[in-house]
């Protein structure tokens, strides 16, 4: 039986948001209560750009004020079930507020008595730490999803149970009371490192990301794509990879990038020309690796900065070349489509002109400029994200087209304090696993089942670390992802002596693609409600076009160049050559189409060659260029030249 495009629901981008994206399923009240969160947005707002200005408070304090704003705002916007209202406030969601604020508070009202006490925590300790871990968890079912919660309770249990697990993942055990303390009342569990990060770093990011935002930033890349690659074949595709790749400079997710940029993106495709299974595959493709683009990565790269022991530019520095890599993979892929079915661009008069549109708008990019420059200057990330949030807003008042007001500049507030939710109890729960992970060693206990899995060999290692990185990667926001990855899936490539930053990028990669990976491809699943596809079709054509990413991490764990570790020059252009044109090769295969139809010989050739190019080493070089001249040479004498028509090709 086929299935056709119509019989399924174009939906719009709010829809999708609401669909896909739990964080943006948030109560829209009026009145009072309207009032009462705004003030505890902008509350939150002043405490993080004011610790930012004059120097964060301790480290458990800093966190757990954080981590009390979180509460208040998460209980109070996200209502506790589907069917309660959107437009009023439920008596329970308050009251949770209070008590989640009330469990944060405590440790900052009782934090002398309890340093003073050094670890030595009494029942009403217990108690509020029971309590806070319970509001986290909650506060992550409304905000987060169940993917992440599911992970966080397994590891919980596992933590009572080692002494009755057989083999390997055994461990003594750890009491009730004991796991409770050290997830609270450490900065070891919930107020570890990722909430540290979240409650410095990330925050001013967002808030970053919300002024650019409210610049018009976003119209504006999608106008500059337009005038870039919207005339040439397959305009649209093209311009849905350029806007989503700049847009995921700032965008902390592949579902929101989807939805903003898709909103544009996603009907001029169709209108081309393009099948809508395709369309949405592209703008889902090309959000996901937003979250690989440097600098902010999803905010995964202030996290990954911080667990590697690295400057937060080194990380930036290392994202560059597969990022690139990634993004030109995409765009191989839509041009070749657009190649086999014969789409034209859009006319050139239908565009703006990149002149005159740059001399207008071009100032709203100055602060991403600024920020890169700070950063590889030596500023650190937070002096450098105050500095642009700063610049953002002036740079905004240059122009009268573009010049934001008072009400504006609160409304940024307001925004980056609603924007930083998903981050922040996605951090909070991180910090549950991690908890656990330094109190049973059962990170080191993965890593060494992977090992002795795979045999001790690297390929296979890297395989299972793969397969290990998408499952939990599935349904799990990018911040989130980063953290379960690099604790569980990392530590079995480090310990066979791959650089530690190359094993975090390995784990964080397949996590991010599990985004666009069936049967969990959230990102795919917007793009095609945007698209009136099928979900599954689109995820599938999402994973082809990502075929990048799929491919590039093996490439960087075996040649660290591409990330530039002990790299020269000369080293790092030759690899990045190679793999573009290996890039080329494989595009081509999964397409399936060069300057004619390819058939499966032809393509199989292609991916060999492409492949061949990527790995690195003369001889594989060698025999990947003589593929993919074979090949290239077999496919002009095919019979069917150029393009061909569409056909239906969705199957149920």
């Amino acid at each position: 039986m086929s299935v056709k495009e119509k019989d399924f629901k174009e939906l719009s981008a709010d829809e999708v948001m609401q669909k896909f994206d739990k964080e943006s399923d948030k109560r829209e009240v009026k009145g009072i209560w309207n009032i009462i969160i705004n003030v505890i947005c902008i509350a939150f707002a002043v405490f993080q750009l004011y610790t930012a200005t004059f120097g964060v408070l301790d480290a458990h304090l800093q966190r757990a004020i954080h981590l009390a704003f979180g509460f208040l705002l998460i209980f109070l916007l996200y209502p506790g079930r589907k069917s309660w209202s959107r437009s009023s406030m439920n008596p329970l969601d308050v009251l949770l507020a209070i008590v989640g604020a009330a469990s944060a508070l405590y440790i900052v009202v009782n934090y002398q008595e309890l340093v003073l006490r050094a670890g030595m925590n009494n029942e009403t300790d217990f108690v509020v730490g029971v309590i806070g871990t319970l509001m986290v968890f909650e506060a992550a079912r409304r905000v987060v999803g169940w993917p992440m919660i599911t992970v966080a309770l397994f590891f919980m249990i596992y933590a009572f149970v080692g002494p009755y697990i057989p083999g390997i993942m055994a461990h003594r055990g750890v009491q009730v009371q004991e796991l409770f303390d050290h997830l609270f009342f450490t900065t070891e569990g919930i107020f570890g490192t990722p909430m540290g990060v979240s409650s410095t770093f990330i925050y001013l990011f967002i808030l970053f990301g919300s002024y650019l935002e409210a610049t018009g930033l976003g119209k504006f890349f999608i106008d500059l794509a337009n005038a870039i690659a919207g005339w040439a074949a397959g305009g649209p595709a093209k311009v849905a990879v350029l806007s989503s790749g700049l847009m995921g400079t700032v965008s902390g997710s592949s579902v929101g990038n989807v939805a903003g940029t898709g909103a544009f993106t996603i009907p001029m495709m169709k209108k081309l020309g393009y099948r809508p299974a395709f369309a949405g595959a592209v703008e889902a493709a090309a959000s996901t690796g937003g979250q690989l683009m440097p600098p902010v990565m999803g905010a995964a790269a202030f996290l990954m900065a911080e667990f590697v022991g690295v400057p937060y530019f080194d990380v930036v520095k290392a994202a560059v070349i597969p990022a690139l890599l990634y993004y030109i993979g995409v765009w191989l892929g839509v041009h070749y489509e657009a190649k086999k079915y014969g789409l034209k661009g859009t006319p050139r008069e239908e565009l703006p002109k990149f002149g005159p549109l740059f001399m207008e708008k071009g100032h709203l990019a100055l602060p991403l400029a600024v920020i890169v420059y700070l950063l590889v200057s030596g500023y650190t990330p937070m002096r450098a994200a105050l500095a642009a949030i700063v610049l953002s807003i002036v740079c905004a008042c240059l122009r009268k087209s573009t010049r934001i007001g008072f009400r504006e500049i609160v409304q940024g507030l307001i925004d980056g304090s609603k924007g930083v939710l998903g981050v922040l109890i996605a951090c909070a729960t991180a910090g549950i696993i991690i908890g656990v992970v330094t109190k049973t060693g059962v990170g080191l206990k993965i890593a060494t089942a992977l090992l002795d899995l795979s045999g001790g060999q690297l390929l296979p290692a890297m395989f299972f670390t793969m397969v290990t990185s998408l499952i939990l990667g599935m349904g799990v926001p990018t911040t989130a992802n980063y953290v379960i990855t690099s604790t569980i899936a990392a530590p079995a490539l480090v310990q066979m002596n791959v650089p530690v930053l190359a094993a975090h990028m390995f784990a964080f990669y397949f996590g991010i693609v599990a985004d666009v990976t069936p049967p969990v491809a959230l990102a795919a699943y917007a793009g095609a409600g945007i698209a009136g596809a099928n979900p599954m079709r689109c995820g599938v054509i999402a994973a082809k076009l990502a075929i990048a990413a799929f491919i590039v991490p093996y490439i960087f764990v075996l040649a660290p160049e591409l990330l530039m570790i002990h790299a020269t020059p000369l080293t790092i252009t030759l690899s990045a050559l190679t793999a573009i044109v290996g890039m080329w090769g494989v595009s081509v295969a999964m397409i399936g189409f060069c300057q004619n139809l390819l058939n499966l010989p032809q393509r199989v050739l292609f991916l060999a060659g492409g492949i061949g190019m990527i790995i690195p080493g003369h001889i594989t070089d060698v025999v990947g260029v003589v593929c993919l001249i074979a090949a290239f040479m077999w496919q002009r004498t095919n019979k069917i030249k150029g393009a061909i028509k569409q056909v239906d090709d969705y199957k149920s």
